[in-house]
């Protein structure tokens, strides 16, 4: 997305109307101090980019989801500064309705993080501290994860920075692509070379199937298709978040495209029924030749399965991604923002961003630190790191009733696209732009 990501003219709501507005699902769903200028001490000015490290006892919540990230970053710091962060983690299921009743009592925490497709419901309800000057005062502002900051933009101030970061990628299976005399080295750089591969493979019989996606997963599907429009240079939905451009001819491309595999049973069984509960398990298993992934899912495989990494195209080619995860800022109601900031700095610094977060294979914040001393011994880290510059985060207040839902109009939208009557796919995209509209 260009430009600001929030809706230029909407009026903020009240705080007391946020209950209501985060009980949507949330999206199916890393030392040291001092040498990178963001380690803490001195004053706590508003463009100060250090922020306090004075002994505050800081809180902070986060969702489960993001529990391993989250506390190997406080650990580290807590090791480190006077400051202490004291860490909640919500379980995940019940993290947007504690947000909404804390917001609803003006007791939030210091610092809280979120599903990054749901910030833009908290900025624009006034819950989190503006942090346009702290952000723009940092010597990297520029190179820290974009479509993050502009999900965390409202009315032209930012309110929030990246915390974890979770990209949708292809894996692709080498071992199989040698059987199905496929270079193991050449992964898919078009729609159209994804979809021969697949069927390369999947001719390999024996149990071995051509793709999988979660065909019965609104998350699922965004995590996995948008990236092929968006790599064709096209939108998925207005600036504002509030119409959906889902017909496109790209779009229909990509829609397509599935739908062939399907039709001609190139994709591993389950794909039809598959909610997301298992998604993820079935690449695992080495029995599927290439398939959309979270990038997070790469420390998790198999030792022994020689997998590739590579960026999802278009159809004609190009690349992006989904840029998930979580980001975080300082609730509107703080009384140690200086502090919090001191925090929320040294986590995005190199060496936090490098010794703990590149050091457990997660994807940094900074697309300055993409080859670093950790993920340069894999290369397929490098490449995901690097493709946090290609990325998109879609900005819309109605995203997880319109998205996520699995009663919502975008998952009637995909199926009807795939599995269905694809003559309905114009009417259905008016019911996902009424929805974010509504």
């Amino acid at each position: 997305m260009g430009g600001t990501a929030g809706p230029p003219g909407r009026r903020r709501r009240l705080v007391t109307g946020t209950v209501a507005l985060l009980t949507a699902a949330s999206l199916v769903t890393a030392c040291g101090s001092g040498d990178d200028g963001s380690d803490g001490g001195g004053g706590g000015g508003a463009a100060d980019a250090k922020g306090t490290d004075d002994g505050a006892t800081l809180t902070m919540w986060t969702r489960a989801a993001t529990r391993p990230q989250s506390e190997a970053l406080v650990k580290a710091y807590n090791a480190s500064h006077k400051n202490k962060v004291k860490l909640t983690v919500v379980p995940t299921d019940d993290y947007q309705a504690k947000v909404g009743a804390a917001a609803g009592s003006k007791d939030l925490p210091d610092l809280f993080a979120s599903d990054v497709v749901f910030v833009p419901n908290y900025t624009s309800s006034a819950l989190f501290a503006d942090l346009t000057e702290r952000i723009d005062a940092l010597p990297f502002a520029g190179e820290l994860a974009q479509s993050h900051i502009k999900a965390g933009t409202y009315e032209d101030k930012k309110y929030v920075v990246p915390h974890t970061l979770d990209l949708s990628v292809l894996f692709y299976n080498k071992d199989l692509y040698r059987k199905a005399k496929l270079d193991p080295d050449k992964p898919p750089t078009t729609l159209a070379e994804w979809d021969q591969q697949a069927r390369a493979v999947d001719a390999l019989g024996g149990g071995v199937d051509g793709t999988f996606f979660g065909g019965n997963c609104g998350g699922c599907g965004v995590f996995s298709m948008w990236p092929s429009i968006w790599a064709a240079g096209d939108e998925v939905l207005n600036k504002e978040g509030t119409e959906a451009t889902l017909t496109s001819g790209t779009a229909k491309q990509v829609y397509a495209t599935y739908r062939g595999w399907v039709k001609d049973d190139i994709v591993a069984p389950g794909a039809r029924e598959e909610t997301g509960t298992t998604w993820t398990g079935v690449f695992p298993k080495g029995k599927v030749g290439v398939m959309p992934m979270p990038s997070t899912t790469l420390g998790l495989m198999p030792k022994d399965l020689d997998l590739g990494v590579a960026p999802i195209p278009g159809p004609d080619g190009g690349k992006s991604t989904f840029v998930g995860g979580d980001a975080i800022g300082i609730s509107a109601t703080s009384k140690s923002a200086d502090q919090a900031w001191n925090f929320l700095a040294w986590s995005l610094g190199d060496k936090a961003q490098v010794d703990v977060v590149a050091a457990r294979k997660d994807v940094v914040a900074r697309t300055d630190l993409a080859s670093n001393k950790y993920s340069k011994a894999d290369s397929r880290l490098v490449a995901i790191n690097e493709l946090v510059a290609d990325g998109h985060t879609p900005y819309a207040l109605k995203f997880g009733q319109t998205f996520n839902d699995p009663n919502g109009p975008w998952l009637t939208l995909m199926r009807d696209a795939v599995f269905g009557d694809a003559q309905k796919v114009d009417k259905d995209n008016d019911a996902v732009s009424a929805s974010l509209a509504d």
